[in-house]
């Protein structure tokens, strides 16, 4: 069996030998939870680009109150400023809570988006790819930037992540790239955003870094998993494909998990708005 096909097949076998599940029937919006759902808007990136103010009304309607943006042509603020796009997210109920941000390594640069992002509220900026050599080295490099750039989110009273791929879960010389940056990397200024897609992607069991760094991951990105008939792989909407979320986000919750950040980069037989409400459904109803 693959080391992939094993992760998702024994997810709920290895989390209940490792902590005793208490699966209750509150649902994850329910009001004695802490837990808040949000969307990447990346998965509504054609909707977005057209109209941005229509999709975002779109989400609301759908019952989201939170969202995760990201730098587009049309910046973080997608055209507007930034207390003009609070007053609108305000006017429809929606909270910007963190963002995606282009170029984490242009200091300057991330230090103004720090002080936008600040002055509306939003409480994480995060880096969405790591730019940089994948070698040990390269990574100790990238690790220093982001102290950099934690210190200065933290100097503008925001915090800052970084949002992984299946890359930082693969081993070069015998070391997982992202130990290098767990271990590398101030935990008073750097916190993480696991993508579950890509770490099972990569072969690695969620639930064992949840773990190995306890309240390190903070976010999450909440993407499933189909495998296509040529073999290849790619996200669909929640609930239709092979990850044991409810498992994986009831135990990353016991180790400091409380960001839960639907996204989907992929659609088969439905469109970006229709699995943004099916996703919400999903989620709603999740026992976690």
């Amino acid at each position: 069996m693959k080391r992939r096909e094993f992760v998702l097949k024994s997810t709920l076998i290895t989390s209940t030998i490792l902590v005793p599940m208490s699966i209750s029937s509150c649902t994850l919006n329910s009001a004695n939870q802490m837990n808040r759902i949000g969307i990447q808007l990346y998965s509504l990136r054609d909707e977005m680009n057209k109209n941005p103010k229509e999709t975002l009304a779109q989400v609301a309607s759908y019952g989201y109150k939170f969202i995760e943006g990201y730098e587009g042509d049309k910046g973080l603020f997608w055209g507007m400023t930034n207390l003009e796009f609070k007053d609108y997210l305000d006017s429809l109920g929606l909270k910007m809570i963190a963002s995606h941000c282009g170029n984490t390594n242009d200091l300057p640069s991330f230090k103004i988006k720090c002080a936008q992002a600040s002055e509306i509220g939003v409480e994480y900026l995060i880096c969405p790819w790591a730019e940089g050599e994948r070698s040990i080295k390269g990574f100790e490099a990238i690790a220093e930037t982001f102290n950099k750039c934690g210190q200065i989110a933290k100097d503008n009273g925001i915090k800052f992540a970084y949002h992984n791929h299946a890359y930082s879960f693969k081993k070069i010389d015998g070391v997982f790239l992202q130990d290098i940056l767990m271990n590398n990397t101030d935990k008073e200024l750097v916190d993480f955003e696991m993508d579950i897609y890509w770490v099972v992607a990569a072969g690695e069991n969620p639930i064992e870094w949840f773990d190995k760094y306890p309240n390190r991951f903070t976010y999450c990105h909440v993407k499933d998993y189909t495998t296509l008939p040529d073999g290849k792989f790619e996200s669909c909407t929640l609930g239709t494909g092979t990850i044991d979320f409810e498992t994986i986000l009831a135990h990353g919750k016991s180790k400091g998990l409380n960001n839960y950040i639907v996204e989907q980069e992929a659609y088969t037989g439905t469109t970006q708005l229709e699995s943004a409400k099916d996703n919400f459904q999903y989620m709603s109803l999740l026992k976690a």
